[in-house]
Protein backbone atom coordinates (compact mmCIF):
# COMPACT_ATOMS: atom_id res chain seq x y z
CA UNK A 1 0.00 0.00 0.00
CA UNK A 2 1.65 3.24 -1.14
CA UNK A 3 1.28 6.86 -0.12
CA UNK A 4 -1.75 7.35 -2.39
CA UNK A 5 -3.54 4.42 -0.72
CA UNK A 6 -2.66 5.80 2.70
CA UNK A 7 -4.12 9.19 1.77
CA UNK A 8 -7.29 7.56 0.42
CA UNK A 9 -7.77 5.51 3.58
CA UNK A 10 -7.08 8.55 5.74
CA UNK A 11 -9.72 10.72 4.03
CA UNK A 12 -12.29 7.89 3.87
CA UNK A 13 -11.98 7.44 7.64
CA UNK A 14 -12.04 11.22 8.18
CA UNK A 15 -15.25 11.86 6.19
CA UNK A 16 -16.82 8.68 7.60
CA UNK A 17 -16.34 10.05 11.13
CA UNK A 18 -17.21 13.61 10.16
CA UNK A 19 -20.63 12.41 9.01
CA UNK A 20 -21.19 10.62 12.31
CA UNK A 21 -19.99 13.65 14.25
CA UNK A 22 -22.71 15.74 12.60
CA UNK A 23 -25.25 13.00 13.39
CA UNK A 24 -24.09 13.08 17.02
CA UNK A 25 -24.54 16.87 17.06
CA UNK A 26 -28.13 16.50 15.80
CA UNK A 27 -28.96 13.82 18.39
CA UNK A 28 -27.41 15.92 21.16
CA UNK A 29 -29.38 18.95 19.95
CA UNK A 30 -32.67 17.06 20.08
CA UNK A 31 -31.79 15.78 23.56
CA UNK A 32 -31.11 19.29 24.84
CA UNK A 33 -34.33 20.52 23.22
CA UNK A 34 -36.38 17.83 25.00
CA UNK A 35 -34.63 18.61 28.30
CA UNK A 36 -35.20 22.36 28.02
CA UNK A 37 -38.81 22.15 26.84
CA UNK A 38 -39.56 19.06 28.96
CA UNK A 39 -41.68 17.52 26.21
CA UNK A 40 -41.45 14.03 27.74
CA UNK A 41 -41.50 13.79 31.52
CA UNK A 42 -40.53 10.97 33.87
CA UNK A 43 -42.34 7.72 33.13
CA UNK A 44 -40.40 5.27 35.32
CA UNK A 45 -39.98 6.66 38.84
CA UNK A 46 -37.66 3.81 39.84
CA UNK A 47 -35.24 5.22 37.26
CA UNK A 48 -36.03 8.98 37.21
CA UNK A 49 -33.05 9.79 34.98
CA UNK A 50 -34.41 7.50 32.22
CA UNK A 51 -36.01 10.19 30.07
CA UNK A 52 -35.90 10.68 26.31
CA UNK A 53 -33.87 13.87 26.69
CA UNK A 54 -31.21 12.26 28.89
CA UNK A 55 -30.89 9.22 26.62
CA UNK A 56 -30.45 11.39 23.51
CA UNK A 57 -27.87 13.62 25.25
CA UNK A 58 -25.81 10.59 26.35
CA UNK A 59 -25.99 8.85 22.95
CA UNK A 60 -25.23 12.06 21.05
CA UNK A 61 -22.27 12.87 23.30
CA UNK A 62 -20.76 9.39 22.92
CA UNK A 63 -21.10 9.52 19.12
CA UNK A 64 -19.52 12.98 19.01
CA UNK A 65 -16.54 11.97 21.18
CA UNK A 66 -15.85 8.75 19.25
CA UNK A 67 -16.28 10.45 15.86
CA UNK A 68 -14.02 13.33 16.95
CA UNK A 69 -11.25 10.89 17.86
CA UNK A 70 -11.67 9.18 14.49
CA UNK A 71 -11.59 12.49 12.60
CA UNK A 72 -8.53 13.90 14.35
CA UNK A 73 -6.70 10.58 14.48
CA UNK A 74 -7.08 10.02 10.74
CA UNK A 75 -6.43 13.53 9.46
CA UNK A 76 -3.45 14.05 11.79
CA UNK A 77 -2.25 10.45 11.36
CA UNK A 78 -2.02 10.25 15.14
CA UNK A 79 -1.61 6.66 16.33
CA UNK A 80 -2.70 7.42 19.91
CA UNK A 81 -6.02 8.93 18.77
CA UNK A 82 -6.57 6.13 16.27
CA UNK A 83 -6.10 3.46 18.93
CA UNK A 84 -8.37 5.37 21.33
CA UNK A 85 -10.99 5.44 18.56
CA UNK A 86 -10.53 1.70 18.00
CA UNK A 87 -10.78 0.83 21.72
CA UNK A 88 -13.91 2.95 22.24
CA UNK A 89 -15.62 1.40 19.22
CA UNK A 90 -14.70 -2.06 20.50
CA UNK A 91 -16.12 -1.29 23.96
CA UNK A 92 -19.35 0.06 22.43
CA UNK A 93 -19.69 -3.00 20.17
CA UNK A 94 -19.16 -5.40 23.09
CA UNK A 95 -21.67 -3.43 25.18
CA UNK A 96 -24.26 -3.67 22.39
CA UNK A 97 -23.75 -7.43 22.04
CA UNK A 98 -23.96 -7.90 25.83
CA UNK A 99 -27.14 -5.79 26.00
CA UNK A 100 -28.75 -7.80 23.17
CA UNK A 101 -27.95 -11.08 24.96
CA UNK A 102 -29.30 -9.81 28.29
CA UNK A 103 -32.50 -8.55 26.65
CA UNK A 104 -33.01 -11.96 25.03
CA UNK A 105 -32.28 -13.94 28.20
CA UNK A 106 -34.31 -11.74 30.57
CA UNK A 107 -37.10 -10.79 28.17
CA UNK A 108 -39.91 -12.04 30.41
CA UNK A 109 -38.47 -10.40 33.51
CA UNK A 110 -38.02 -7.15 31.59
CA UNK A 111 -41.65 -7.22 30.41
CA UNK A 112 -42.82 -7.70 34.00
CA UNK A 113 -40.64 -4.86 35.27
CA UNK A 114 -41.78 -2.47 32.53
CA UNK A 115 -45.43 -3.35 33.12
CA UNK A 116 -45.04 -2.78 36.86
CA UNK A 117 -43.21 0.51 36.31
CA UNK A 118 -45.93 1.77 33.95
CA UNK A 119 -48.66 0.71 36.39
CA UNK A 120 -46.98 2.67 39.17
CA UNK A 121 -46.63 5.74 36.95
CA UNK A 122 -50.34 5.65 36.04
CA UNK A 123 -51.13 5.86 39.75
CA UNK A 124 -48.99 9.02 39.91
CA UNK A 125 -50.71 10.67 36.93
CA UNK A 126 -52.72 13.16 39.01
CA UNK A 127 -49.99 13.60 41.63
CA UNK A 128 -46.95 14.47 39.54
CA UNK A 129 -46.82 16.94 36.63
CA UNK A 130 -43.79 15.25 35.07
CA UNK A 131 -45.60 11.91 34.93
CA UNK A 132 -48.73 13.58 33.55
CA UNK A 133 -46.69 15.24 30.77
CA UNK A 134 -45.01 11.95 29.92
CA UNK A 135 -48.27 10.02 29.60
CA UNK A 136 -50.03 12.81 27.70
CA UNK A 137 -47.16 13.09 25.22
CA UNK A 138 -46.95 9.34 24.63
CA UNK A 139 -50.71 8.82 24.28
CA UNK A 140 -51.03 11.69 21.81
CA UNK A 141 -47.98 10.62 19.82
CA UNK A 142 -48.82 6.89 19.62
CA UNK A 143 -52.61 7.36 19.61
CA UNK A 144 -52.96 4.87 22.46
CA UNK A 145 -54.42 4.80 25.95
CA UNK A 146 -53.00 3.40 29.17
CA UNK A 147 -50.84 0.27 29.30
CA UNK A 148 -53.22 -2.36 27.93
CA UNK A 149 -56.25 -0.16 27.22
CA UNK A 150 -58.65 2.42 28.68
CA UNK A 151 -59.44 0.09 31.60
CA UNK A 152 -56.06 0.93 33.14
CA UNK A 153 -57.42 4.38 34.05
CA UNK A 154 -59.64 3.56 37.02
CA UNK A 155 -60.97 7.12 37.26
CA UNK A 156 -61.59 7.33 33.52
CA UNK A 157 -59.18 7.95 30.64
CA UNK A 158 -57.59 11.42 30.43
CA UNK A 159 -58.20 13.86 27.58
CA UNK A 160 -54.95 12.79 25.89
CA UNK A 161 -56.48 9.37 25.12
CA UNK A 162 -58.14 8.93 21.71
CA UNK A 163 -61.96 8.89 21.77
CA UNK A 164 -62.11 5.41 20.18
CA UNK A 165 -63.28 2.96 22.91
CA UNK A 166 -61.41 0.11 21.17
CA UNK A 167 -58.08 1.95 21.28
CA UNK A 168 -55.05 -0.19 22.16
CA UNK A 169 -52.85 0.32 25.19
CA UNK A 170 -49.49 2.07 24.70
CA UNK A 171 -47.38 -0.85 25.86
CA UNK A 172 -49.39 -3.28 23.76
CA UNK A 173 -49.13 -0.99 20.73
CA UNK A 174 -45.38 -0.54 21.22
CA UNK A 175 -44.84 -4.31 21.40
CA UNK A 176 -46.97 -4.88 18.29
CA UNK A 177 -44.98 -2.22 16.41
CA UNK A 178 -41.72 -3.82 17.49
CA UNK A 179 -42.87 -7.30 16.43
CA UNK A 180 -44.13 -6.08 13.03
CA UNK A 181 -40.88 -4.19 12.37
CA UNK A 182 -38.52 -6.74 13.90
CA UNK A 183 -36.90 -7.51 10.54
CA UNK A 184 -36.15 -3.86 9.79
CA UNK A 185 -34.86 -3.27 13.31
CA UNK A 186 -32.60 -6.31 12.94
CA UNK A 187 -31.26 -5.08 9.58
CA UNK A 188 -30.55 -1.60 11.01
CA UNK A 189 -28.81 -3.13 14.03
CA UNK A 190 -26.65 -5.36 11.83
CA UNK A 191 -25.76 -2.38 9.60
CA UNK A 192 -24.68 -0.36 12.65
CA UNK A 193 -22.49 -3.24 13.84
CA UNK A 194 -20.97 -3.63 10.37
CA UNK A 195 -20.20 0.11 10.24
CA UNK A 196 -18.52 -0.13 13.64
CA UNK A 197 -16.42 -3.12 12.54
CA UNK A 198 -15.44 -1.29 9.34
CA UNK A 199 -14.45 1.77 11.37
CA UNK A 200 -12.30 -0.40 13.63
CA UNK A 201 -10.73 -2.13 10.61
CA UNK A 202 -9.94 1.18 8.90
CA UNK A 203 -8.41 2.56 12.10
CA UNK A 204 -6.18 -0.50 12.56
CA UNK A 205 -5.17 -0.55 8.89
CA UNK A 206 -4.31 3.14 8.93
CA UNK A 207 -2.41 2.71 12.18
CA UNK A 208 -0.32 -0.12 10.72
CA UNK A 209 0.24 1.79 7.50
CA UNK A 210 1.51 4.84 9.41
CA UNK A 211 4.11 2.54 11.03
CA UNK A 212 5.19 1.14 7.67
CA UNK A 213 5.39 4.61 6.09
CA UNK A 214 7.43 5.91 9.01
CA UNK A 215 9.84 2.97 8.71
CA UNK A 216 10.13 3.45 4.95
CA UNK A 217 10.98 7.12 5.44
CA UNK A 218 13.40 6.28 8.23
CA UNK A 219 11.44 8.21 10.89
Amino acid sequence: MGMSSLQLLKYVLFFFNLLFWFCGCCILGFGIYFLVHNKFGVLFHDVPSLTLGNVLVIVGSIIMVVAFLGCMGSIKENKCLLMSFFVLLLIILLAEVTLAILLFVYEQKLNTSVDQGLTDSIKRYNLDNSTKEAWDSIQKFLQCCGINGTSDWTSGPPDSCPSDPEVKGCYVKAKLWFQSNFLYIGIITICICVIQVLGMSFALTLNCQIDKTSQALGL
